[in-house]
């Protein structure tokens, strides 16, 4: 018993330490893992495709593929897994994670450039370290012309515009021509750089608050 108590320990420190989390989030994390697998050691897309929350989101694709895509297991791999189990969960889990008082300045660069490059791992789509126009425009276009108030090609216009201003603005050395063929990982910082990413990126679809990692519908 003791040994078996001392391996748990092994295994959530090395999951706090992997992670971020503290134990209670890590323990409330698993509940929610639990109830997505059926108590089932993986879960696959159609368990996270099967969440209500999630029906009517545009971009519902792109989210459920992000759980499942080794660049954002922190192991410098691609591809892409047909289940993860809890402590994959976890890890994609944590490019959630928000600062708190104790955060330093160091540690919150880090933490906003590992959200940037969740983003960015779900707009290249190719995984070829690159994002076109077109893979930022299928998302878009999602957005926009789902919500049922504008047209589809109306919606490729405003993702063009929108994209090549915000670019030209923040990224000026770019020519239009450069830019069509498609933004590094840089630039998209770039573009980006004036956005507070560190504590407003959360993930509600969940049932998790992921300002908290408590399970249950958030009352905010």
């Amino acid at each position: 018993m003791g040994a078996s108590q001392t391996r748990s320990a092994h295994k959530y420190q090395d999951l706090m330490d992997k992670t971020g989390f503290s134990l209670e989030q890590i323990k409330n994390l698993h509940k929610r893992f639990q109830q997505l697998s059926g108590n089932e050691e993986t879960i696959s897309r159609e368990n996270l495709d099967s969440i209500p929350a999630l029906a009517n989101n545009p971009i519902r694709k792109q989210i459920i593929e992000a759980f499942f895509d080794k660049r954002n297991q922190h192991q410098n791999e691609v591809g892409s897994l047909d289940e993860i189990g809890f402590e994959q969960f976890l890890m994609v889990m944590s490019h959630f994670r928000p600062p708190n008082l104790k955060t330093t300045e160091e540690e919150r660069e880090a933490m906003r450039k590992e959200k940037l490059r969740f983003l960015f791992n779900m707009h290249d789509t190719d995984n070829d370290g690159t994002i076109t126009l077109e893979e930022y425009r299928k998302v878009v276009e999602e957005l926009l012309s789902k919500s049922g108030a504008i047209g589809q090609e109306a919606a490729k216009a405003i993702a063009d515009a929108a994209m090549l201003e915000v670019a030209s603005t923040n990224v000026p050395h770019m020519a239009p021509d450069d830019f069509y063929e498609g933004i590094t990982f840089e630039h998209f910082e770039q573009i980006l750089k004036g956005l507070e990413m560190e504590s407003r990126m959360h993930i509600r679809f969940l049932d998790v608050d992921t300002t908290t990692m408590r399970c249950g519908r958030s009352t905010s």
